[in-house]
């Protein structure tokens, strides 16, 4: 009976050291959270999300899709290193077709689920559209594609970042370029939207500065048309002498070909919303001798070269238009979360502001309005089905 009441009391004494040990370990962990919330520290997660927004489908896809392998791609490389922080950097994609009403889904998608950082989104009015959501949500973004001048320099959006240049000087270097065409007399054709009319604008304003060469047409058309033959026979009837189209390849690609059956042989100038090979590949025989810009090549980067290099050996394909550009946005936007420490949105805000990284688009770092210092576009051709810069 005594050994039974021994053992008993024995098991109540250890119970109640455990008892305390569990009770002394919550104290502690309470006591780290309470140090968390009074410090502001976030501290890091198993995993760090970094989402993906763009079009991962539908006609612009191939503009899209490019940035979710580049994501892919620096988020294997980065683990393989030990991750961010000791977190181990998870890609999550959200389609939105680049359509404003998709992108805002998107957009509230991320923020539920709590994502701090954003790649996307790839078109400008998809961005503009879903920009109000994450800056309520306190959400950095960073696009290696949209370009329209206000998305930074309008100030409404401090948690907007990108990895390429904006419209306005794409403009300034189109116009310089149809004048060393010799142009005098240009009909300017845009697809409406933020990015292709904001384009098409910035241009008629330097033409419209500039008193050697004028716009003979300002004209709008709509996206998805079936046949464009009627703003074909407003530029032969302008009396144009070149054309310059601000807008996607799906569109150009139409107006070009009505314009070359049409005999309409003058220059075709365009943005980088066509320097794509999907263009050619639609646009066919037509497509020779069309100019667009586009982002600076930065091939002999090395760090460009083994971007390429990892997906052609992922993937089995070269990448596609924004491939850098997106690259480099990933590895901006997660050593900005390095920098900072964790997640917090004005310590990230601070670091891509403060911190140069090395990227296949140069050593950058951002600007007060969220452009990347250094970047800037150049001239390309398709010359024999390819594009070529124009040196």
């Amino acid at each position: 009976m005594r050994v039974k009441l021994s053992l008993i009391a024995l098991c109540l004494v250890m119970m109640a050291m455990l008892a305390a040990c569990g009770g002394e370990a919550e104290k502690a962990e309470k006591a780290d959270e309470k140090a968390d919330v009074e410090t502001g520290e976030v501290a890091p997660a198993a995993k760090l999300v970094l989402g993906v927004a763009g079009a991962h489908s539908g006609d612009l896809a191939s503009y899209g899709l490019p940035t979710v392998n580049a994501a892919k791609l620096v988020a294997a490389k980065i683990n393989a290193a030990g991750g961010v922080n000791g977190s181990m950097v998870e890609v999550v994609a959200q389609d939105d077709q680049c359509k404003p009403e998709l992108a805002t889904n998107a957009a509230t998608k991320m923020l539920s689920d709590d994502v701090k950082i954003v790649l996307g989104h790839i078109c400008s009015g998809a961005t503009k559209a879903a920009l109000p959501i994450y800056m309520d949500g306190k959400i950095v973004v960073m696009s290696p594609s949209a370009t329209n001048p206000p998305l930074t320099q309008s100030g409404e959006y401090p948690n907007f970042f990108r990895t390429i240049a904006p419209d306005d000087a794409q403009a300034a270097l189109e116009v310089k370029f149809a004048k060393g065409l010799g142009l005098k007399n240009i009909a300017i054709i845009h697809d409406k939207g933020d990015y292709g009319k904001g384009f098409a604008s910035f241009c008629k304003q330097f033409i419209e500065a500039d008193a050697d060469i004028q716009v003979a047409l300002f004209e709008g058309v709509t996206p998805g048309a079936v046949d464009y033959s009627a703003v074909v026979q407003k530029i032969k009837g302008s009396g144009a002498d070149g054309v310059i189209f601000g807008g996607y390849h799906p569109e150009a690609s139409k107006v070009v070909t009505g314009m070359r059956k049409k005999g309409l042989d003058i220059p075709f100038l365009s943005d980088d919303g066509v320097k794509d090979d999907t263009f050619i590949k639609v646009a066919g025989k037509y497509a020779e001798g069309v100019y667009a810009t586009g982002p600076m090549d930065f091939s002999s980067n090395p760090l460009y070269q083994e971007a390429v290099a990892a997906h052609k050996a992922e993937f089995g394909a070269d990448p596609g238009p924004f491939f850098p550009e997106a690259y480099s946005a990933a590895l901006a936007l997660l050593k900005a979360v390095e920098n900072a420490g964790s997640t917090d949105y004005d310590k990230v805000v601070d670091a891509l502001r403060t911190k140069k990284v090395d990227t296949p688009v140069g050593n950058i770092k951002f600007d007060a309005k969220g452009d990347a210092e250094g970047v800037g576009f150049a001239i390309y051709q398709v010359q024999d089905g390819k594009y070529v810069e124009i040196k």
